[in-house]
């Protein structure tokens, strides 16, 4: 049953990294994968929703912080190293490797972890825009497999982890908010 898993694994990932091929794909991929490439765009929209997204904006952002930090974590620290998959570039042979890649471990993409965690968190907190959040994260975790540097079990994984990550954060900070308004209300009521 592993082996065809992973025959399917193998087969889409030959499908997503060279179906589309294209010059424009060629050049644009390896730029949206590069988390080095979204710093100022990630900085300009986090100080947008501080400056202009009201108390809902800043905690959303703080939110985020959490919810990043905990999906990067599980990933990078917890799944990678418990199943130590070889990246995909590495062991097929014919993979188009469009960007320079170390040989840490495939499974889980901690990219795809923060994009599902992110998407979670975004389209949870702004249901009508949930689209813009979804699609972004969707083409940069497709960028990871056209680069050659995932599967796309890998991706799946990353968007369990970081929506299992969300969904905890979300519901902790809920239980928090529940908390806090039951402390308030017992503190008039005296």
């Amino acid at each position: 049953m592993i082996d065809f898993l992973y025959q399917i694994d193998v087969a889409l990932f030959n499908f997503f990294n060279r179906a589309f091929a294209n010059p424009v794909f060629d050049w644009l991929m390896p730029l949206v994968t590069e988390g080095d490439n979204w710093r100022i765009p990630i900085l300009l929209i986090v100080l947008a929703f501080l400056i202009f997204g009201g108390k809902k904006g800043r905690i959303t952002i703080l939110l985020l912080i959490f919810v990043i930090t905990l999906s990067d974590q599980i990933s990078s620290f917890v799944v990678k190293p418990l199943f130590s998959r070889v990246r995909p570039c590495f062991v097929l042979e014919n993979v188009r490797l469009l960007i320079d890649q170390s040989r840490s471990p495939s499974f889980t993409s901690s990219h795809a972890a923060n994009l599902g965690a992110m998407a979670m968190l975004f389209s949870w907190r702004y249901r009508k825009q949930m689209w813009i959040p979804i699609s972004l994260a969707l083409f940069i975790s497709y960028s990871r497999i056209y680069v050659g540097v995932h599967y796309p079990s890998d991706i799946l994984g990353g968007w369990i982890v970081g929506i299992f990550c969300a969904t905890v954060v979300l519901i902790v900070r809920h239980g928090i908010e529940v908390g806090w308004r039951k402390w308030r209300s017992r503190q008039r009521d005296k």
